[in-house]
């Protein structure tokens, strides 16, 4: 896989279980690319879908953001589950990352994730939303995820770069699940900037981050992400 621009990629976790910040990935982007209840329904299906090649994302399920958080924009065939997934920095969020979780990451991550974005609608702080959340894995409500992957290969990954205060954008990227290693588990003595792949979240979210590209579009097949 390439690394396109990712020579002095900085990694962070941010994202509940794992925001990317790159300092490579300075790009042109909207002037506000948050994601809220109130952006419309088609835009946050194209974003959703623009994460997995479109011949997986036209059969995933979608989820879309409500007024009580995430509600199913959409039933699927294939066990994929694509939505926008959020952080934020007490009340400023700092990212909107379309993302498509395959079945494991449906059973397992996507009912935290759709959890944080339940609080979050009922006013709850982000130090709240973690406590909860944690404690949902520690009394077993919640279940760290087995083997499998999640894509995000949307050129609309937007995060906030809190140095240059400012949005930007990630490169397309896999992430593989990696409930609790460490560096050391990938041969580093701890987590830099240069880690390739780099570990990012931690416990039982952290996931293992791989760049990717996404293959182009066949134009005799049409665009399955049009709605």
């Amino acid at each position: 896989m390439k690394f396109r621009g990712w020579t002095k990629t900085i990694l962070a976790g941010v994202l509940s279980i794992g925001v990317l910040f790159s300092s490579a990935a300075a790009q042109d982007t909207p002037q506000d690319p948050t994601v809220t209840a109130s952006t419309p329904r088609e835009r946050q299906i194209e974003l959703a879908l623009s994460a997995a090649p479109a011949e997986v994302s036209s059969k995933a399920t979608v989820y879309i953001l409500g007024a009580k958080g995430y509600e199913k924009g959409r039933e699927g065939t294939n066990g994929i589950s694509c939505f926008i997934w959020r952080s934020f920095k007490e009340t400023m969020q700092v990212s909107a990352a379309p993302a498509c979780l395959d079945a494991e990451g449906s059973r397992t991550l996507m009912v935290t994730a759709m959890r944080r974005e339940e609080l979050r609608a009922q006013g709850k702080s982000e130090a709240e939303i973690k406590d909860e959340i944690a404690k949902g894995y520690k009394d077993g409500r919640y279940k760290a995820p087995g083997p499998g992957f999640l894509y995000m290969l949307s050129t609309e990954n937007y995060f906030y770069r809190s140095g240059a205060k400012k949005w930007g954008t990630v490169p397309p990227h896999m992430m593989f699940y990696a409930p609790y290693k460490t560096a050391k588990d990938v041969g580093y003595e701890s987590v830099s900037p240069t880690m390739v792949p780099s570990l990012t979240g931690d416990g039982p979210e952290t996931l293992l981050v791989v760049g990717a590209e996404k293959p182009p579009q066949d134009s005799s097949s049409g665009d399955s992400h049009k709605h």
